[in-house]
């Protein structure tokens, strides 16, 4: 996701009718779209929507990554003289949301609202406190992505078979949410509906941490010599994948979900704290606390196996 605000966008656009769009008859009510943020998530959206012939109008204040999408065919940049979309897509750093949302709502730029950050919690309710309209903003993040940033990292297949969580507030209606739940089918996401609460625990447990692990993994090899180097192979690379990310887009995510990723780091930490005493110590029985941390670990590996994830895994293999 690049950082990303409303550009060029319609002042004087309004929703249809003042009020919130209503299911049309058409099985498909998402004709036309606004994406803001010409990110790698950004950018997949727009070029899946693409691919279904859905309108989708591109926003970015980056003008190079704004460009880069449109040569892609994700779009076409939005102009003044676009109408209101049917979805807006706020596709930035989990910290703009909040202010590109309450702009372009402001603006009229559409009649529902979504966004893509992988925090809930913290957004709702700085949401709420900007005065943000909830009758048309439906929470939400689909559980997918890259190592890799940007538009030229951006895929239309990025979502397909991934869960994408909505976590509606008690004042959105039925119809914005059965809304976006078509833009979450059409990008072939497989919809899923949480509090906020639960998102932000779960997205601790399944993204955060894990790549907070694999970033203190990766940086023990910094100051590596080549003779320690030479001998790495799949494991390593493939553990500390996820460590490419952008640090400063990271930093963001990580401080919108502070709490729930570090009680889940205290339980990663007491675990590795526990088996480095053991190592340590001259009791190495099979049954001391290493067995039981590599036991343990088969046995979560058997259930994110079972998961989506693995479910995905094992369809690559």
């Amino acid at each position: 996701m690049t950082t990303a605000m409303v550009a060029d966008a319609p002042p004087d656009a309004r929703v249809p009718g003042g009020g919130v769009a209503e299911e049309p008859a058409d099985p498909v009510g998402v004709r036309r779209v606004t994406v803001v943020g010409s990110g790698v998530i950004g950018t997949s959206i727009a070029l899946r929507l693409r691919r279904a012939g859905i309108h989708v109008g591109l926003s970015d204040r980056d003008t190079g990554a704004l460009a880069q999408a449109v040569r892609m065919g994700a779009g076409t940049a939005l102009t003044r003289d676009d109408p209101p979309a049917d979805v807006v897509v706020i596709a930035t750093p989990p910290s703009t949301v909040v202010d590109v949302l309450r702009e372009a709502q402001a603006r009229g730029l559409g009649a529902v609202y979504t966004d893509v950050a992988s925090a809930k919690t913290r957004i709702i309710a700085d949401a709420e406190l900007a005065g943000c309209d909830f009758t048309t903003y439906v929470p939400g993040h689909p559980m997918a992505g890259r190592e890799l940033s940007g538009p030229c990292a951006a895929h239309a297949d990025l979502f397909t078979g991934r869960p994408w969580a909505l976590c509606p507030h008690p004042a959105t209606p039925a119809g914005p949410v059965r809304l976006v739940a078509q833009l979450v089918g059409v990008c072939g996401g497989e919809l899923r509906v949480l509090t906020p609460e639960a998102h932000d625990r779960a997205a601790a447990a399944v993204s955060h941490v894990p790549h907070l692990v694999s970033a203190a993994l990766a940086a023990w090899f910094a100051g590596a010599d080549q003779s320690t180097l030479s001998l790495a192979g799949r494991g390593l690379q493939d553990t500390t994948r996820v460590a490419t990310g952008a640090p400063g887009l990271w930093c963001d995510i990580l401080q919108q979900n502070a709490d729930p990723i570090a009680a889940v780091l205290d339980a990663v930490v007491r675990d590795l704290t526990t088996a480095a005493g053991a190592l340590r110590s001259a009791d190495h029985a099979r049954g001391g606390p290493l067995a039981d941390l590599l036991v343990r670990g088969n046995r979560g590996r058997e259930h994110i196996l079972g998961g989506p994830a693995g479910a995905q895994e094992r369809t690559v293999a």
